[in-house]
């Protein structure tokens, strides 16, 4: 599990928060994730980083990035319930553990 983040972006403490609880709630080591910080332009063309915070299970997205342009900027995730949101919903979270603990999304 890693996190693509910006320090312009108010969200990225949050947002590892939120991956290292859902690592915890799955039975996984919440100290596991690697968390990234992109400090310029040519690095987020580079790690093709819609915006912060990213999340990548398995260098996998969890929420396909949609229309959120390449580079550093604050990341746009469509919730569940069809609003936006800084954050992806914790259910995204979840499916994206459950998915790497099950194998299917193998790199």
């Amino acid at each position: 599990m890693e996190i693509l983040w910006w320090r312009g972006c108010p969200s990225w403490e949050e947002a590892i928060d939120l991956v290292r609880e859902e690592m915890a709630a799955a039975g996984l080591d919440p100290d596991a994730v690697e968390d990234r910080e992109i400090s310029t332009e040519e690095g987020a063309r580079t790690e093709g980083m819609p915006g912060s915070p990213t999340i990548r299970v398995n260098g996998r997205d969890i929420q396909p990035p949609g229309s959120n342009p390449i580079g550093l900027t604050c990341r746009v995730y469509r919730r569940r319930d069809g609003g936006t949101s800084a954050l992806p919903d914790r259910a995204d979270v979840r499916d994206g553990l459950m998915r790497a603990m099950e194998g299917s999304d193998a790199s």
